[in-house]
């Protein structure tokens, strides 16, 4: 027997006696007492440290008009903010909304407007349909997907590809059904498989005939310019692309600085068509009057333009893309060769997708938990964290020193390679 022979084409002899290895490889990850936590991709210190230099900010209280930013007003955010992410996101600065320290707040409150009020479109408040639905590609974002289970709405998924949603099951979905008002897509190194959206399937998003009059795509980029190579995938334009198919108000464009500077205390946009914008603003102006606009100068003063923000995610990049080696090379020592696990290599964003034997996920997360290893639960990147095969585990390598991703990795691998060999016995 070799490590390297598939696990299902061992003889029972060779299995169990695989299976024996496993097990003292597993009680002696045991006997270490880790305590590791890899659930959430949260920036590491270091790459917060990064971002110090806000803190001494902003060195003036007047933005370049004249205007006081201590004060009311405002509403739509700086100027000079708006220039810098309509830049990054290949959109107009009069297209773009800047908010406070979250994307996840302003999608909310984009949900609870199109509920109460509907948009640019609706024939009634989307809170008196019969029913509302949204597209959900999978494996997805879990907060996306308890967003819409908190308001009840119905989820129903399709599959994501490494090219984006796959668009005939998309398209099936929103034909004919007016109750399906949405979808809901990481466009750019999606979370969690790394997949980026290409602009072939973009334009199939945007110009696909849909049963609903206001359908909308919530275009998150949560992840656009986390870049781990050299080669920097550019997110669709999708708001010129919706413009020349005839949907100009179909996309709702959300980023933030949540992982570029201070997780906690970053700045959010939105960018959409004008009658989305105003429409936004109409209902924005009941609930604020206008935005901390100190921040949004302390983040100007910080970066300077948007090659200032290219640069800082430059050294980003030289913080985590080593994590993400060790992941493969750690998983790629374990399992490679054996036949019983896939694994993600992104070129951007914060997660490794890890897809394991039909059956084995939920064990595995339980068998890591027991050995000190915390892991985002399986079934996490689904609605209602439902894996129908339970295979799917998303692993998130920013938060912990390099040493300790190491470390769990490598646990992890022999998680598998044990839980594999329990359901093949």
């Amino acid at each position: 027997m070799t490590a390297a022979a598939p696990l299902a084409s061992l003889s029972p002899a060779d299995l169990a006696a695989f299976r024996a290895q496993k097990q003292a490889d597993y009680d002696a990850l045991c006997a270490r007492g880790l305590a590791l936590d890899l659930t959430r991709g949260k920036p590491s210190s270091a790459q917060l440290d990064l971002s110090d230099g806000l803190l001494s900010l902003p060195t003036s209280t007047t933005d370049r008009s004249g205007a006081d930013v201590r004060n009311y007003g405002g509403l739509e955010g700086l100027a000079e903010l708006r220039e810098i992410f309509a830049e990054l996101l290949w959109v107009e600065p009069e297209q773009v909304v800047c908010g406070g320290n979250s994307s996840l707040t302003m999608m909310h409150q984009t949900i609870v407007d199109l509920l109460l009020w509907g948009g640019p479109g609706s024939e009634r408040p989307w809170k008196d349909e019969p029913a509302l639905k949204f597209v959900c590609p999978v494996p997805g974002y879990d907060r996306h997907f308890s967003m819409l289970a908190d308001f009840g709405i119905e989820m129903v998924t399709v599959p994501m590809n490494a090219d984006g949603p796959d668009v005939e099951a998309v398209r099936a979905l929103v034909a004919d059904d007016p109750s399906v008002k949405g979808l809901w897509i990481v466009p750019t190194y999606a979370n969690p498989s790394g997949a980026v959206c290409s602009r072939e399937v973009a334009t199939e998003l945007m110009s696909m005939p849909t049963a609903a009059p206001d359908f909308r795509v919530f275009w998150d980029n949560a992840y656009a310019f986390h870049h781990l190579t050299e080669d920097e995938a550019k997110s669709a334009d999708a708001l010129a692309i919706a413009s020349g198919c005839g949907h100009p108000d179909r996309p709702l464009l959300f980023a933030s600085t949540s992982k570029m500077t201070f997780a906690g205390a970053g700045v959010a946009v939105m960018a959409m068509s004008a009658a989305n914008k105003a429409w936004f603003l109409k209902h924005l102006a009941m609930a604020s009057i206008g935005p901390d606009k100190i921040n949004h100068l302390r983040h100007v003063e910080f970066f300077g333009d948007a090659d200032g923000v290219r640069a800082h995610m430059r050294r980003h990049r030289d913080i985590i893309a080593p994590k993400f080696e060790a992941v493969d090379a750690a998983l790629t020592t374990g399992l490679g060769g054996l036949g019983i696990a896939e694994w993600s290599k992104p070129t951007g964003g914060y997660f490794v997708n890890l897809d394991v034997l039909d059956g084995t996920a939920t064990r595995i997360i339980q068998l890591a938990k027991q050995a000190g290893i915390a892991l985002t639960p399986a079934g996490a990147s689904f609605p209602h964290g439902d894996d129908p095969r339970d295979r799917n585990i998303r692993l998130a390598p920013t938060f912990p020193p390099l040493e300790q991703v190491e470390t769990a990795m490598a646990g992890v691998a022999t998680c598998v390679a044990l839980a594999a060999a329990e359901s093949l016995s």
